[in-house]
């Protein structure tokens, strides 16, 4: 079973995400309203996956893909965000990021295709 971090300030989102992860078969192993603090989790829960926002309050989507991906053994980063993919760019490919996946279009068989 793929374990999961979600890092999203919206606290309504990673409710919907995780609940629509748990049905298709993914485990949900933390929740991180921050950048800093899904760092933080990412490296203390060792997650398969984290779902990443790129639009945060204290560090952009982005630049915490790169931190977290930057680490050996790193986990899988999809990054997600209510605005579109062609709004970032080659930001994502930058990132570190397996890829980028919207907030509207999200599904377990959509993260499948980028692991």
């Amino acid at each position: 079973m793929t374990t999961v971090l979600i890092v999203d300030d919206h606290p309504t989102f990673r409710a919907t995400a995780r609940m629509l992860l748990e049905a298709e078969g993914y485990d949900v192993v933390g929740e991180a309203p921050d950048g800093n603090s899904g760092i933080v989790a990412a490296g203390e829960l060792n997650p398969d996956l984290v779902l990443l926002d790129v639009n945060l309050p204290d560090l952009d989507g982005f630049s915490v893909a790169q931190r977290i991906t930057a680490v050996h053994g790193a986990p899988a980063v999809v990054l997600t965000s209510s605005r579109d993919s062609s709004d970032f760019g080659p930001l994502v490919a930058g990132s570190g990021a397996r890829g980028f996946i919207s907030k509207g279009e999200l599904s377990g068989a959509a993260i499948a295709e980028l692991l």
